[in-house]
């Protein structure tokens, strides 16, 4: 299959940089980057540099025979027309996430390439991440017993990155960049319909759009879910915290630091008090060490490049999708909540 990339930002860039590897490393599964189309002459220039072709404009790409697939990677305002044009012009779709500004934006891209008969597959690429596959494996597996509460963090310092990404007509913020994976980590994660959920966004910059946010989602089975993102963080706090009740693990970062605590023994008759600031404490002095047992994390290992490979896979018709329209469309309806609940400062119920 022969592809290109429609906009050749920091996004596109990194796009083909993986589709060069992968096609070094997976001829079964072939998928060639050729050519580039981005509005600004310097990124056509910088694709052509890498030997691949800068197309003048996107009806050079859909007129195209040689083309049979196109990678959308600009701002996500413009998903949707170019992905509606791209199943007109019989080419399938990769979308960068989120699919689009809105659910009834995704509703239409979908129909577009059904219509068409084309594949069209978002880039939620992050279901694919080791720290996640490993946290998956610690819930499933109950290695800390019945998991009752996750804390899945990403921050940074860095405020919002990008120009377009402050605009809110252009589909900036941090919801619609990190919430989109951070939520369809969750859907997949926990097998129940959700209960509630209540967020709070940040506006700390003083942009129009939000630089992160506070989602705490109780689902129906009764597990508690907090995703917290944030752009001003200087110091962080875990990747991820998970709470069982046979114990604790931690994640510190994606480099799948960090470990856990298994419990021995439940009621710890050797309990110490301690001296706690100004005061004294029983209830939160440390353990004694026959009581606890630390444990190295359960680490789970992504297949390379399997996004790529589930795509190729499907449009040749040997797989289903891997990434589902409604998955895709519940991560939508989910992000949308969480606007409402952050907007008018209430709880939502029965969110799907």
């Amino acid at each position: 299959m022969n592809l290109v990339i429609i906009g050749f930002g920091g996004m596109g860039g990194y796009h083909a940089q993986c589709l060069k590897s992968y096609a070094e490393t997976n001829p079964e599964y072939p998928l060639h980057l050729i050519g580039v189309y981005d509005i600004k002459p310097e990124r056509g220039k910088a694709a052509e540099e890498l030997g691949l072709r800068a197309y003048a404009s996107a009806e050079e790409v859909w007129a195209d025979r040689n083309v049979d697939a196109v990678l959308i990677a600009t701002p996500n305002d413009f998903h949707l027309p170019y992905a509606e044009a791209a199943a007109k012009a019989g080419k399938h779709i990769i979308s960068e996430k989120p699919i689009a500004l809105s659910s009834a934006e995704a509703k239409k891209m979908y129909a577009a390439a059904e219509k068409a008969g084309v594949v069209f597959e978002v880039h939620q690429n992050r279901r694919w991440d080791e720290d996640y596959l490993t946290v998956k494996n610690i819930v499933d597996t109950k290695a800390i017993g019945e998991v009752y509460c996750i804390e899945s963090r990403v921050m940074g310092g860095n405020g919002i990155p990008g120009d377009w990404r402050k605009i809110q007509a252009q589909g900036g913020g941090m919801m619609l960049d990190w919430g989109v994976h951070l939520i369809d980590q969750m859907l997949l994660m926990i097998n129940s319909p959700i209960r509630s959920l209540y967020c709070e966004y940040s506006y700390i910059y003083g942009e129009e759009v939000d630089d992160g946010f506070n989602l705490t989602v109780d689902f129906e089975n009764g597990i508690k879910y907090r995703i917290v993102v944030a752009t001003d963080c200087f110091r962080n706090l875990p990747r991820w915290q998970v709470y069982g009740t046979e114990g604790t693990a931690t994640i510190r970062d994606w480099d799948l630091s960090g470990g856990m605590t298994h419990v021995v023994v439940r009621e710890d008759a050797k309990i110490k008090g301690i001296k706690a600031g100004n005061g004294f404490t029983r209830t939160m002095a440390p353990r004694v060490d026959d009581t606890v047992k630390e444990l190295p994390l359960p680490i789970v290992r992504a297949e390379p490049f399997a996004f790529y490979k589930n795509f190729v896979a499907a449009c040749a018709g040997k797989e289903e999708k891997a990434i589902r329209r409604e998955e895709v469309l519940r991560v939508m309806h989910v992000m949308e909540s969480a606007a409402l609940s952050a907007h008018k400062n209430v709880v939502i119920k029965k969110c799907l």
